[in-house]
């Protein structure tokens, strides 16, 4: 259960005074591991921690198969720049049957083994608190799964506990300077994989191999979304034209057929969080944009997941639909 908002973390008090009733309420705490992504939600936390705590206050990675190591060095150098202690632990979400059969509660599954490792990781360091980055525009964005894991383990989320939005987030994270500030938030790897499609250590390196070819290629809002062999990539819509260039088709089509995918497509509709979860298909278009501080509607960046509701892929078999022929 989340503590009380109290009264200088209320909707009407002002972002520094919620920031510091933040600091303050950390600050009566022995000392925390931070649930450390290195994205904008877990740096302020991170950042608010070490100001009020010092060396009490400790940034943990869990390092596992979903978690691109492009992902990894930006939470190194993220934690680098705030200056706070970074632990970094493995576990496999892979040896988890109910992970790796991918439906609806997924990120439930995920986010249970990652917020463990999290726990083991304060015993060792003699310390009671474990903290998150879900903020309060979270919990009102559709099916998060994760957040009921956060709940039962009973980790604290000070942002969520003092009313601090997602625009308060990022307005603090300026206010520290960090460089992630205005950063999109990223999901897991096995985000890209439709509801109900086993997730596979095959399936998650082809995706982090595909999305690192458009990150080279200058990239800033994509997926790579892996139809069980057929990569479906979507870029946001300013970034389409790019992805229309014939270089960039010729050189995605060759990197992508070597990395092992068998097809590549371009989406037309563009990037879209949740896309390959039957929700997205369910709730419409609106739902899923992207709010206006250009984080997606239902990632977050220290939960990492998308919204997903139930057991089917969205696309079981791209090639058994029939397409109109202009006969």
């Amino acid at each position: 259960m989340q503590p009380d908002v109290d009264s200088t973390g209320g909707a009407d008090a002002s972002v520094e005074e919620k920031a510091e009733a933040v600091r303050t309420a950390l600050g009566e705490r022995d000392g925390v591991v931070v649930a450390f992504s290195g994205g904008v939600d877990s740096a302020v936390v991170a950042a608010l921690a070490h100001d009020a705590l010092g060396d009490r206050a400790v940034a943990c990675t869990a390092r596992s198969e979903t978690l691109p190591s492009s992902e990894l060095d930006e939470a190194r150098r993220v934690a680098d720049e705030i200056g706070i202690r970074h632990e970094v632990v493995e576990f496999s979400e892979l040896e988890n049957p109910d992970f790796v059969a991918n439906d609806g509660d997924r990120c439930y599954h995920c986010r249970t083994m990652r917020l463990g490792r999290m726990y083991e990781t304060a015993r060792e360091l003699d310390i009671d608190t474990v903290c998150d980055g879900t903020n309060a525009s979270d919990p009102g964005e559709g099916h998060r799964p994760g957040l009921r894991a956060v709940e039962e383990l009973e980790v604290f989320s000070p942002l969520l506990a003092h009313g601090i939005t997602k625009d308060e987030v990022r307005a603090i994270a300026d206010e520290y300077g960090l460089s992630v500030a205005d950063k999109p938030s990223m999901a897991c790897l096995s985000s890209r994989i439709p509801t109900g499609l086993e997730v596979t250590e095959e399936r998650l390196t082809r995706v982090e191999k595909a999305e690192r070819v458009l990150r080279t290629w200058g990239f800033s809002q994509f997926r790579v979304r892996d139809h069980d062999g057929l990569a479906r990539i979507e870029v946001a819509p300013d970034e389409l034209e790019a992805a229309l260039d014939i270089d960039f088709v010729e050189a995605a089509r060759e990197h992508l057929t070597d990395i092992g995918f068998d097809h590549v497509t371009l989406d037309m509709h563009g990037y879209r969080t949740g896309s390959v979860s039957p929700a997205s298909e369910a709730s419409g278009a609106s739902s899923q944009a992207e709010r206006s501080d250009g984080s997606p509607a239902s990632e977050g960046d220290d939960g990492e997941e998308e919204s997903a509701d139930d057991s089917e892929p969205v696309v079981e078999d791209v090639f058994s639909a029939d397409y109109p022929t202009g006969e």
